[in-house]
């Protein structure tokens, strides 16, 4: 196995390096770890996710965090598989946490297995230009928690309870993928990697929801945002978020929003153009 390390990739002082790596479809040989915290993200196209006890199918916008030591490897699938990844200083890291306690137990500060997350389209922009940013920078630690800060911020926020098991906030984090999130609980689930009845009653006791209630929720308001920053028909938003079932689709949105899809558009993209 071979180990990669920090003092070889950060140079001159810098607590951060970015690259740009297009993935051939080659398996690796052997998995590789390193002694500084990696985080990537798939910039284009799918890639295999390769770990010591699974292999994972990650899509564009699917973002992952490594702590030192941690063994791993990467395969294209298909043509374009470009991701970006960030060589860290661990140093950097550990100052974040010491500075932002509610950093802990998330993202590079969990406990457990690597964790996964995602950006959607507009979030993914975001990235990609504080990604250009960073690499004009001196890679220094100013620049470090400047691009870290508001992603880590960002990708905390959902303040699951403190005790939730790490498997199931990964899981919930992850099901803001529209890949997860439109094959409803089951997607959920299956992110898991555990029993339907197990995960039901997990998330019962942490959240106060079954499976269905915290899917429905993302997809609810994944379809408010695509209605009013998009002009495709109610009825491609529904099948995008995995509901064509146009009356269920109606019921669930406003149950959640006290309007109809229609009058929730009508509503809020006036507001937009034209605040009351």
């Amino acid at each position: 196995m071979t180990t990669l390390h920090c003092d070889n990739i950060l140079q001159n002082g810098a607590r951060i390096h970015l690259t740009r790596a297009t993935l051939t479809s080659q398996r690796p040989k052997e998995l590789h770890d390193h002694d500084f915290y990696e985080l990537f993200w798939v910039q284009n196209g799918t890639v295999r996710h390769h770990q010591p006890d699974k292999a994972t199918t990650l899509t564009e916008g699917d973002i992952v965090f490594l702590r030192p030591g941690q063994q791993h490897g990467l395969q294209g699938r298909g043509e374009f598989a470009l991701i970006v990844s960030l060589c860290i200083h661990s140093q950097t890291i550990k100052a974040l946490a010491k500075r932002h306690p509610s950093l802990v137990g998330h993202l590079f500060w969990s406990d457990g297995p690597p964790v996964q997350s995602h950006r959607d389209i507009k979030q993914l922009a975001a990235i990609n230009h504080s990604a250009v940013l960073l690499e004009r920078s001196a890679c220094d630690t100013l620049a470090a928690e400047a691009f870290l800060l508001p992603l880590c911020a960002d990708l905390t926020a959902e303040n699951y309870p403190e005790d939730i098991p790490d498997w199931l906030a990964n899981a919930c984090t992850a099901a803001k993928n529209p890949a997860v999130f439109r094959d409803g609980s089951a997607g959920l689930v299956a992110l898991t990697g555990k029993a339907h009845p197990h995960v039901s009653r997990t998330m019962r006791k942490y959240l106060g929801q079954t499976p269905s209630d915290f899917i429905n929720h993302i997809r609810m308001e994944h379809a408010s945002r695509a209605l009013i920053t998009d002009a495709d028909p109610v009825s491609q938003i529904a099948d995008d978020c995995g509901i064509p079932n146009m009356s269920h689709f109606h019921k669930l949105f406003r149950a959640t929003h006290g309007m109809t899809p229609l009058q929730y558009r009508q509503k809020f993209q006036r507001q937009i153009v034209q605040p009351v």
